[in-house]
């Protein structure tokens, strides 16, 4: 058990005490201000943990007098709500229905097992029935025809052939539908066919997806090459002078309209 605080109060005033008369002891053999400032200190504290003392006995004295008040009794909560339960006037038992006859018993039967039919409420009107659905039709199908006066255009630009060059192709392929503007460029040696070829597939590309036409059904209503701005270069030559050399580049642009039918 832990110690109670008479014994503690006791124990500190012992060692006050004991600290008081060691201070005494020093100032006697060394007479110093500070030893006797020191005596006179410890003298102090060990009167003031001596009355502490004398208090702390004096309380447990008192407390150890003063009889401990008797304990309540607990009050029995399971026989108490036993005893209200008990005291309670139970509900009286509903009456029994009496049995039916036999023939009776044999209609409700019947009535509960014959299937109930869903009759529409006469407020509601009958819906009227959906129609068939029908295959998707395919992205060519849903394109619309070519309305007059439609035109498509594609540009190249910076294209490193000279406008010249350029010309010399494009006039095989003008007024020519696709299919044979195709056939053409891919059997014309020139190094700018390839040009002119990837140019016009651009062209029937946006002709499909812009304005959902067939390209198929179109022909070339334009074809033309615009001078492009000029790379210049030098090269050595004789005696020390320099040569330029003009690098050109060209702008094509092809229009695709519908064929006439």
């Amino acid at each position: 058990m832990s110690d109670t605080p008479d014994k503690k109060a006791d124990e500190a005033a012992e060692k006050a005490v004991e600290a008081a008369a060691a201070a005494e002891t020093a100032a006697d053999e060394s007479p110093t201000p500070e030893t006797v400032e020191a005596a006179v200190a410890a003298e102090e504290a060990a009167d003031v943990a001596v009355e502490a003392a004398a208090e702390a006995d004096a309380q447990a004295e008192e407390t150890a007098a003063k009889p401990k008040p008797a304990r309540k009794p607990r009050a029995k909560k399971a026989a108490a709500s036993t005893d209200e339960a008990d005291a309670k006037p139970k509900p009286a038992p509903k009456p029994r229905a009496k049995a039916a006859p036999k023939a009776e018993a044999d209609d409700a039967v019947a009535e509960v097992d014959a299937p109930v039919a869903d009759e529409p409420p006469a407020d509601e009107a009958p819906k009227p029935g959906k129609p068939a659905r029908t295959a998707p039709a395919r992205r060519r199908d849903r394109r619309r025809e070519a309305p007059a006066g439609v035109e498509v255009r594609a540009q190249a630009k910076y294209v490193r052939t000279s406008a010249r060059k350029a010309r010399l192709v494009c006039d095989h392929i003008r007024g020519k539908d696709v299919a044979q503007a195709r056939a053409i460029l891919a059997f014309t040696p020139r190094a700018a066919a390839k040009d002119w070829a990837k140019l016009l597939e651009s062209a029937v590309a946006n002709a499909e997806h812009n304005h959902e036409l067939v390209g198929d059904d179109l022909k070339i209503a334009a074809a033309y090459a615009d001078e492009g701005p000029t790379l210049k270069r030098y090269r050595p030559r004789a005696m020390g002078r320099a040569t330029r050399i003009r690098k050109r580049t060209s702008h094509l642009t092809i229009t695709l309209t519908p064929k006439e039918l």
